[in-house]
C-alpha cells in the first residue's frame, strides 16, 4: 500500500465514522464508536501498519494526516457526546419533576415517653408554686450520698439502699437528695427561703420484676425556711394529690422512719379508682401509698451550714415510675423501659 490508497483509506475511515455519528442515539452507542474506531485495534492503526513499505520521506506524511484524521475525530465524538449529555440531562429532568402541588406524605410525630409526662406534671404543679428544679450528678460521692443525709459510715440504715460503688469513695446515686444537700450548702438564706425539685435516674442493686428495677427515678422535694410546720407539708402534699390523681383524693399520713426526716412520715392517698371502698389497685384498704416524707432532721441541716435553731423545713420523695404505674393502671415497671413504640404511643400529656 503507497501513499496515495493510505490517503484512500484515511478518507474513508473518515466518511464512515461521520456517517455513524449521524445515526448514534444513546451515549453508550458513541462510546462503542470511540472505542471501535480510536482504539489500539481501530482501522486508523490498521492502515499505520503499512508505513513500514513507505519511503523514509513518505512517513512523516502519513504520521501527521493518522494524527490530523485522529484529532478530528475525537473533536466530532466530544461534540455529538455534548449534545447526547444534555439530552439526557433534560429528559431526565422532565421525568423527575416533582409536582410540588400534590400532597406530601404526612409525618408520623412521636410522643414525650410517659415518665416524661409525669416529670412535666410534677415540675408543672411546684414550679407554680414557687419551687425552682436543680439537677445533679448521677455519679455521686459518698459524703453527699449519705453521710450528709445523716448517714455516717457504717451506720445500719445503709442497709435500706444497696448501692453500686464505683470506688471506696464514689457512687452511683441512690437517690436524689445530693442534689438538695449542695443546694443548701449553696443557699443564701438572707435573701428568702429554699424550695426546690431534684429529678433524676437513681440506681440500687435490685432484682428486676414487675414492681423493681436497678435504676429508677425520682423527684425530691425540699423546703427549707423559717417557721416551717408539719401542717405545711400536709398542706402541700394534699394540693399536689389532687393535682395529679383528681379533686376527691384525701390525704393520709403514717410515721416512717427516715435517716434524713424527723419525724418521718408515709403518705397514703385514697383511692382513685375505687373511691376508698377497696379494690384491686389499693389491696382493699381504700390507701394507696404514694411517697415518703418528713420534717428534714437538724442534723441535716447542720451538715449543709444551715442553723437547726433558725431554720427548718420538709421533704418529700416520690417515684416517677410509681406515679405513671398508678395514674396510668401500668401493671410492669418494665413496660415503661422496653421501649415498646405500640405501648409509649398511647400516653399523651392529654391522656
Amino acid at each position: 500500500m503507497n501513499l496515495e490508497e493510505m490517503k484512500v483509506q484515511f478518507d474513508a475511515i473518515r466518511k464512515d465514522v461521520l456517517a455513524s455519528l449521524e445515526e448514534v442515539k444513546t451515549l453508550k452507542e458513541l462510546d462503542q464508536i470511540r472505542v471501535q474506531q480510536l482504539g489500539k485495534k481501530g482501522p486508523i492503526t490498521e492502515v499505520l501498519k503499512n508505513i513500514k513499505n513507505l519511503a523514509n520521506e513518505e512517513k512523516p506524511k502519513v504520521g501527521a494526516l493518522a494524527n490530523e484524521l485522529r484529532s478530528f475525530l475525537e473533536e466530532k465524538i466530544a461534540s455529538v457526546k455534548e449534545v447526547l449529555e444534555a439530552k439526557a440531562l433534560e429528559e431526565a429532568l422532565q421525568s423527575e419533576t416533582i409536582d410540588v402541588t400534590m400532597p406530601g406524605r404526612p409525618v408520623e410525630r412521636g410522643t414525650a415517653h410517659v415518665l416524661a409526662h409525669v416529670q412535666d406534671q410534677v415540675e408543672d404543679f411546684f414550679i407554680g408554686l414557687g419551687y425552682q428544679v436543680v439537677e445533679g450528678p448521677e455519679v455521686e460521692s459518698d459524703h453527699y450520698n449519705f453521710e450528709m443525709m445523716n448517714l455516717p459510715k457504717d451506720h445500719p440504715a445503709r442497709d435500706m439502699q444497696d448501692t453500686f460503688y464505683i470506688t471506696p469513695e464514689y457512687l452511683l446515686r441512690t437517690q436524689t437528695s445530693p442534689v438538695q444537700a449542695r443546694t443548701m450548702e449553696k443557699h443564701d438564706f438572707t435573701k428568702g427561703p429554699l424550695k426546690m425539685l431534684s429529678p433524676g435516674r437513681v440506681f440500687r442493686r435490685d432484682n428486676d420484676d414487675a414492681t423493681h428495677s436497678h435504676q429508677f427515678y425520682q423527684i425530691e422535694g425540699l423546703v427549707i425556711d423559717k417557721h416551717i410546720t408539719m401542717s405545711d407539708l400536709k398542706g402541700t402534699l394534699a394540693a399536689f394529690a389532687k393535682e395529679m390523681f383528681g379533686e376527691d383524693r384525701e390525704v393520709r399520713l403514717r410515721p416512717s422512719y427516715f435517716p434524713f426526716t424527723e419525724p418521718s412520715l408515709e403518705v397514703d392517698i385514697s383511692c382513685f379508682k375505687c373511691g376508698g371502698e377497696g379494690c384491686s389497685v389499693c389491696k382493699g384498704t381504700g390507701w394507696i401509698e404514694v411517697l415518703g416524707s418528713g420534717m428534714v432532721h437538724p442534723n441535716v441541716l447542720e451538715a449543709a451550714g444551715v442553723d437547726s435553731s433558725v431554720y427548718g423545713g420538709f421533704a418529700f420523695g416520690l417515684g416517677q415510675d410509681r406515679i405513671a404505674m398508678l395514674k396510668y393502671g401500668i401493671e410492669d415497671i418494665r413496660s415503661l423501659y422496653t421501649n415498646d413504640v405500640r405501648f409509649l404511643s398511647q400516653f399523651t400529656k392529654e391522656s
